[in-house]
């Protein structure tokens, strides 16, 4: 068995999308999801470049090294936990989640992230939650202290400074827009 790593997948289309992309390869994984393919058997470099080439049409990276593996991780526990999870639940920080999920010293996580994405892991982490914030005003699923709450904001207070600090708009000026800018979550 051969396991793969691929960035940019965020979501259940972006599953079926690569499982479609290994399957007209006649590359046979054992299970793909987020982030990660098993494949039955090992590939061959040829048959790698073919999927590399493909995975980046659709705008995938195919991870080579350990610390590339590991800010994807990151980012994937991340994305997970603000659009998937329930912050409001998590009984611990940012840094002692990632650190117990990927059994590595914090500083040692903050440092390969940083150099890698030229931003800090909490700098993404609320890019993440401002994007989760504008589809909730975009839908107007919440109300501003559910989101807060969710998110793990100490106060609405706190959410819309964040949220203007970010966007430039207060939570209410961006539901307002007409064109609500809002940033696929494999470009942030």
């Amino acid at each position: 068995m051969m396991e793969l790593r691929i960035r940019n997948m965020v979501c259940n289309r972006c599953i079926k999308s690569v499982e479609s992309i290994f399957r007209q390869a006649g590359i046979e994984a054992a299970s793909i999801e987020l982030g990660k393919v098993v494949l039955i058997n090992d590939a061959d470099e040829k048959q790698l470049q073919g999927i590399r080439k493909n995975l980046e049409a659709e705008g995938f990276d195919l991870l080579d090294n350990s610390k590339s593996k590991l800010v994807d991780d990151i980012r994937q526990l991340i994305i997970n936990l603000v659009h998937y999870g329930e912050l409001d639940e998590m009984n611990q920080n940012l840094s002692s989640y990632l650190s117990d999920k990927l059994h590595k010293d914090y500083n040692y996580l903050s440092n390969v992230f940083s150099s890698a994405e030229n931003y800090t892991i909490e700098h993404f982490f609320i890019l993440q939650k401002i994007e989760r914030i504008k589809e909730w005003l975009v839908y107007d699923e919440l109300t501003l202290s559910e989101m807060a709450f969710r998110l793990g904001y100490s106060s609405v207070a706190h959410l819309s400074s964040q949220f203007k600090k970010v966007t430039g708009f207060t939570p209410s000026q961006f539901k307002k827009l007409k064109d609500h800018h809002r940033n696929p979550l494999d470009r942030i």
